[in-house]
């Protein structure tokens, strides 16, 4: 489920995204707008391609990580109009190498909607080991 349409830009600490509200998705209410809640999704999105970027300009595979947490989420409004075109920034304040990192990040889709938040993120080195199941 990929709800980001495009990354408009991205650099060693930093990215930026968008997407349009399209009625009839997965999460769009009856009236074809998106619930502020999913801006936190779409945050999640672009730092996720952000991670892969950066893999990929290093030589690294793209691997799976997670979001450990939102932090400061605030919303001008209760939800994303249909077909309202969104942009989301992602700007990368700590990243160590246990593969935690921290973000602070925007979606704005016209000067009244703003929404903004601070991710925690793990990307685990061996991330396989998160989906075995023990032996009893």
């Amino acid at each position: 489920m990929i709800l980001i349409d495009a990354i408009e830009a991205c650099d060693d600490k930093s990215i930026r995204a968008r997407m349009k509200v399209t009625p009839g998705g997965l999460f769009n209410l009856a009236d074809g707008s998106l619930p502020a809640w999913v801006g936190i999704e779409l945050m999640a999105q672009t730092v996720a391609a952000f991670a892969g970027i950066q893999a990929k300009r290093n030589g690294q595979p793209v691997e799976l990580g997670f979001l450990l947490g939102t932090r400061k989420y605030e919303s001008t409004v209760a939800s994303l109009a249909a077909n309202q075109q969104v942009e989301i920034k992602a700007a990368c304040s700590l990243q160590d190498e246990t593969g935690m990192g921290v973000f602070e990040c925007t979606l704005t889709a016209d000067p009244d909607v703003q929404m903004s938040a601070r991710l925690n993120v793990y990307r685990p080195p061996n991330v396989s080991s998160y989906f075995e199941e023990p032996t009893p």
